[in-house]
């Protein structure tokens, strides 16, 4: 089975490499941009609704032959699908932002991507359906 993933977009962020970004974006005031492409930011549109929003990238300077990480703070390996640790087969990241400005740029606050991390979706942050509670 083929899977094809087009980037959206690229992250424009003030973490230039790995050890720069915050552990998790919730632990940054850090704003930073998503470029969305031309062909996508029709989108975009509707986006303004929202105040948080999830942001899936891909973590392209991320390892991706590691099965097992000592999580930060920790001191014995698991398995990274029991991690939030960058380093997995498929580098996925995702992270609930702030959505602070909807214009050609989105301006956002909270996030943990390296700066050129591509962008795979955006994703409205409901309340209601995203907490278990």
């Amino acid at each position: 089975m083929d899977i094809v993933i087009r980037p959206v977009g690229v992250i424009r962020s003030p973490f230039r490499v790995r050890g720069d970004a915050p552990p998790q974006g919730r632990f940054s005031d850090e704003k930073s941009e998503i470029h969305i492409f031309p062909e996508y930011r029709k989108a975009a549109e509707g986006l303004e609704l929202f105040e948080h929003v999830f942001v899936i990238y891909w973590q392209h300077l991320a390892e991706r032959d590691v099965l097992k990480v000592v999580p930060l703070g920790k001191k014995n390996k698991r398995g990274v699908f029991s991690t939030r640790a960058p380093s997995r087969p498929n580098p996925l990241g995702l992270c609930l932002v702030k959505l602070l400005d909807v214009d050609d740029v989105l301006t956002v606050q909270g996030l943990d991507a390296l700066d050129g991390s591509p962008v795979i979706d955006i994703k409205p942050y409901y309340k209601d359906i995203d907490s278990p509670w």
